[in-house]
């Protein structure tokens, strides 16, 4: 792993992070020129993550103890995964996943965003892969001089998976149906981690997603409410 030097990372606003998981700024930034300390890890992670998350949500923190409780239960897993194996660093192999529900606008993605940032931090290894449900379609369509299926596998076999947005289409068609599918079930079949949001009603969802779509979420992934009003309404 290559050594990250110590940075404030100007603009991201990291002491939220650092203390929801009782760090220290000087830990982060601590100059020991190891590449598998955990605070280069922490930083090198941090570096990655943070060329995912869009501006608008550079800053963003988790409230949700859902969120807090799954990123302890990955720190925990990789960390175990590490001491089994005797590797260098903690990497996150397997674990659970997360649904967020909610109506437009009451913070999920923002949720979502805060989730990513914060697990980034702790020094444990976790590699993302993030999109919109609609960015996902429309990336794999089939098209001159692209290899969908090499896309397709980027997304299916992130070791950390954020889906914003699943189930935007009001009127799934038989291609939307087998993406969704295909990249469902293999991540519930291999323990893959993935974090989704959704603001369609949990009754609607398998005339959104399907039948067997939503049989394996209801096994992989814990369902977390969020309620509210429309945060960006308000702000206007």
């Amino acid at each position: 792993m290559q050594y990250i030097p110590p940075s404030n990372f100007r603009g991201h606003d990291i002491t939220p992070l650092l203390e929801a998981r009782g760090l220290e700024a000087d830990w982060f930034n601590l100059n020991d020129f190891d590449p598998h300390s955990t605070a280069n890890v922490a930083r090198y992670t941090y570096a990655e993550v943070s060329r995912l998350v869009p501006f608008h949500y550079r800053s963003a923190v988790s409230s949700l103890p859902h969120l807090a409780a799954w990123i302890n239960t990955l720190v925990d897993a990789a960390r175990e995964w590490q001491a089994e194996r005797g590797a260098p660093i903690a990497s996150i192999v397997h674990g659970p996943s997360l649904l967020l529900l909610g109506a437009t606008g009451v913070g999920k993605t923002h949720e979502a965003y805060g989730a990513m940032r914060e697990l980034a931090v702790t020094g444990v290894r976790g590699e993302w892969a993030a999109t919109t449900a609609a960015d996902l379609y429309a990336a794999l369509r089939p098209r001159h001089g692209v290899d969908s299926e090499a896309e397709f596998r980027r997304y299916r076999d992130a070791r950390l998976l954020l889906v914003d947005d699943l189930g935007a289409e009001r009127k799934p068609t038989e291609f939307t149906e087998e993406i969704n599918f295909r990249l469902i079930n293999h991540r519930y079949e291999h323990h893959l981690p993935t974090l989704m949001t959704s603001n369609v009603d949990p009754k609607e969802l398998a005339a959104r997603l399907g039948d067997r779509v939503v049989s394996r979420l209801a096994e992989m992934c814990q369902r977390v409410p969020i309620k509210g009003n429309d945060r960006r309404r308000n702000a206007a």
